[in-house]
């Protein structure tokens, strides 16, 4: 059996791997690269496998970062079997139309520039027909139920709680009369999501392939994210402010608006009544045309909820709706949004605020001290929304400089994935241990430092692999091959240099702003020394001949 990782390698976005085994050759999902240019640039690159020689895929979860390639893969001619939950599938049917809606969107915008330059212009990555055709090729089972690809390799589905349907898929495959069994995290949950059970222990594997997102971090226990939420909130609402919430429309904002509801069971002391009163007097809107579809899906899919959540929804307690929520169906409606006078919650997509509504609600509240930005949820490297949470005291959105004077906060236990502890627990729980364990799907100080974790508690070699290698799977795991030749790896390491140096400027370009604005509010006054300002002075004197330098050769 061999692995070839063809995508979230080093990284969080793109997940795509090829296994070859039993005289089959099938992938472990298709996704995005979302983030940065230069990883973006990645969708547009040719599958390094011929697509119709594919087999059957198997997709893990819905995230745009795992299924955004298959309307790609499918124009290019793949056309077996899609394997994936029926909640999957459920929620494959809206997002992936979406995600062909947005292609279309940003490549119209791209070739306006193009026509201006006298370039032809480009066709999209994928329409959203195109998204809505591929559609035919999902087939949906039930977590638990041993699906035979055929007499050598047979599957399974685990609920992974880190999304409605996500898995962790189970493949045994037998190969010369022996049978070995690779296990695929997929992305594990958080153990206290609302409405979710926690990620399925699964009992053995010989190989694991499990991602690392959070693998150096340890998230806020549930009660606690809750408490803040609450008082971030309201202390905001109470001075006269929105509070905007940059959530993924599929999962996230489900969680949101249950957690709102449930808070009322918490606490009934006074301050907390009156806390919780002022949250309840305001309106929240979730401005996600697909936020809507998907709550829908959530709620045909209530089996898969936890057993507290399903027992209250027998009492006829729905945890996703609540007085005061609205949902925002039209763009006119959005954009009434920003009309308001009323205080009020505002739960748009997209989450890393790259593209959406989100966009346009950010613009007409970052600028007001009296507003909240509340982050719930991962921010990749390079994002708009990063940016937003490591300080950034302006932003660029729609070509528009916009002040950050907003209050930022982020509950980092909003998360979906699991955290360091969650992952090792996660290990810890087979009854036989993998013989070896990859680690994908994280940023690179993430994975090594759970790397060094594993190694330190258990005897379980781990291999953090690189784009294009090929292990095969065996006693001794080795790298038999690099799927990117030497020529391509070149060819793209420059062209993803080039890009590098187009973010490099933008990101100084920034910096030079809050530069500015350091200066001219820290430094600049009446009470800074003299001999200060010189210093600084000629510091940039420096920096001014360095770019004058870079410009003249």
């Amino acid at each position: 059996m061999n692995v070839t990782f063809l995508g979230a390698t080093k990284t969080v976005t793109g997940s795509n791997f090829l296994v070859e085994a039993a005289g089959k050759k099938f992938l472990i999902d298709c996704g995005m690269y979302q983030g940065k240019a230069a990883e973006e640039k990645n969708n547009e690159e040719e599958f390094l496998f011929n697509p119709s020689e594919i087999d059957f895929m198997i997709l893990t979860h819905a995230h745009i970062d795992h299924s955004g390639r298959i309307p790609k893969l499918y124009l290019e001619g793949y056309k077996n079997p899609i394997i994936a939950t029926k909640a999957t599938c459920d929620l494959c049917t809206i997002m992936l139309p979406d995600s062909g809606h947005i292609q279309e969107m940003e490549i119209e915008w791209r070739n306006r520039k193009r026509k201006r330059e006298g370039k032809e212009p480009l066709p999209p990555l994928y329409t959203a027909q195109q998204a809505i055709d591929s559609l035919e090729l999902f087939k949906p089972v039930s977590y638990d139920e041993i699906v035979d690809i055929d007499e050598n390799i047979k599957i399974r589905f685990n609920d992974a709680g880190h999304m409605l349907g996500s898995s962790i898929v189970e493949i045994w495959v037998t190969e010369n009369g022996e049978t070995k069994k690779i296990v695929f995290t997929g992305d594990l949950g958080n153990n206290d999501l609302p409405l979710l059970s926690s990620p399925t222990m699964i009992e053995s594997a010989d190989y694991l392939v499990m991602e690392s997102t959070y693998g150096s971090r340890l998230h806020i226990r549930n009660d606690d994210k809750a408490e803040m939420f609450l008082n971030i909130v309201s202390e905001t609402l109470d001075g006269g402010g929105n509070v905007v919430i940059p959530s993924f429309a599929v999962g996230r904002t489900q969680e949101i608006v249950y957690e709102l509801n449930k808070l009322k069971e918490k606490r009934d002391d006074e301050e907390f009544t009156k806390k919780y009163e002022t949250l309840m007097r305001a309106p929240v809107y979730v401005d996600s045309p697909l936020a809507i579809s998907a709550t829908e899906i959530f709620r045909q899919n209530q089996e898969l909820f936890d057993d507290d959540v399903q027992e209250a929804m027998r009492k006829g307690d729905n945890p996703l709706d609540f007085p005061g929520l609205q949902f925002t169906k039209t763009a006119d409606e959005s954009k009434a949004l920003n009309e308001i006078n009323t205080p009020s919650i505002i739960i748009s997509a997209s989450g890393m605020c790259e593209v959406g509504r989100i966009k346009h609600h950010l613009k007409h509240n970052l600028w007001n001290p009296k507003n909240t930005i509340l982050f719930v949820g991962y921010q990749a490297p390079g994002t708009l929304g990063d940016k937003i949470v490591k300080g950034a005291k302006s932003v660029k959105i729609f070509g528009e400089e916009i002040a950050v004077n907003a209050r930022i906060e982020y509950i980092e236990g909003y998360s979906g994935h699991a955290d360091q502890e969650g992952l090792l627990n996660f290990i810890y729980s087979f009854l036989n241990k993998p013989k070896h364990i990859f680690l994908v799907h994280g940023e690179p100080e993430a994975q090594e430092v759970l790397k060094g974790k594993i190694l330190e508690t258990t005897d379980i070699p781990v291999t953090i692999p690189d784009f294009g290698e090929t292990y095969e799977l065996n006693e001794q795991i080795h790298v038999t091959d690099n799927i990117v030749s030497d020529a391509t790896k070149t060819k793209k390491q420059f062209k993803h240099l080039r890009l590098e140096v187009l973010d490099r400027i933008q990101t100084l370009k920034e910096e030079i702003d809050d530069m500015e604005n350091i200066v001219k509010e820290d430094i600049l006054t009446p009470e800074t020394q003299d001999e200060k300002v010189i210093e600084l002075n000629n510091k940039i004197k420096e920096l001014e001949q360095q770019i004058v330098k870079i410009l003249s050769n």
